[in-house]
């Protein structure tokens, strides 16, 4: 997929004999580095490539307008990561030439430089807009398919995502509820809590009553006299105590009298 068509087509280079001999050295330099990157596959040397751009610039710069310079100054941003620019300039081409076959391959790389940025409906667009210019063109039918799926797979990504923040918030939402049960229940069994101690409290006052209250009922109680009563216990103490004097006044005489006897005699 990540194919770019490379329109390093050195015949058409050398056929412009006894013209502009600076661009079509800068060109020549420029895909000799090129080349020169694209040896080693498995590594990317955007050190040559990055020197093919620089040439190409030069060529650019001494004879704007070449679209077949613009093109390979394209594949050589492209090489480089640098799809941002790389996209630019295949628009660039495309947009300016009015030769199909170019065109197509112009967008079809537009397209692959949009996908390498992740801008997956520019990337189907591009393709598209290509094969309607080329409808022949396999490797632009399996790019589009390709970023078809890649953006199927990002909307399945996107839903599922979707479906777990709604899931998430849901529990969210449980977790609270069930939380909220809690501390109602907490504070059901802190008020059962609080009622129990004040029956307890209310059982212990009620019992201490009672034992006062049974308590009172156990000691002697002090009799209670009416006034006519104690009238009557002071007359009788009274009584009482005049029948004590009398009967001494008696002894007393008594023994004044013995006394007077022993005395005659």
């Amino acid at each position: 997929m990540k194919r770019i068509y490379l329109l390093l087509t050195f015949l058409m280079v050398l056929a412009i004999a006894g013209q502009a001999q600076n661009e079509r050295k800068f060109v020549r330099q420029g895909n000799k580095y090129f080349l020169e990157a694209m040896k080693d596959t498995a590594h990317l040397d955007t050190v040559q490539f990055n020197k093919a751009e620089i040439e190409y610039r030069k060529a650019i710069e001494k004879k704007p307008g070449e679209s077949k310079w613009d093109f390979n100054l394209a594949d050589a941003l492209y090489k480089q990561k640098k799809f941002g620019e790389s996209a630019e300039k295949f628009k660039e081409i495309a947009d300016k030439t009015y030769d199909k076959g170019e065109k197509a391959r112009a967008l079809h790389n537009l397209g692959n430089s949009m996908l390498m940025t992740n801008k997956i409906d520019e990337s189907i667009a591009a393709y598209k807009e290509a094969l309607r210019n080329n409808p022949k063109d396999m490797e632009t039918k399996y790019n589009l398919l390709y970023a078809m799926n890649m953006k199927k797979k990002q909307q399945q990504k996107k839903n599922q995502d979707k479906n777990k923040d709604k899931n998430k918030d849901q529990n969210k939402d449980k977790d609270k509820k069930d939380q909220n049960k809690k501390d109602q229940k907490d504070q059901n069994k802190d008020q059962n809590k609080d009622q129990e101690k004040k029956n307890q409290d209310q059982q212990n006052k009620n019992q201490n009553q009672n034992q006062n209250q049974q308590n009172q009922q156990n000691q002697p109680q002090q009799s209670k006299i009416s006034k006519q009563n104690a009238e009557q216990m002071l007359q009788a103490l009274e009584n009482n105590e005049k029948k004590i004097q009398d009967k001494v006044k008696k002894v007393q005489a008594m023994k004044a009298q013995s006394k007077r006897v022993d005395k005659d005699w």
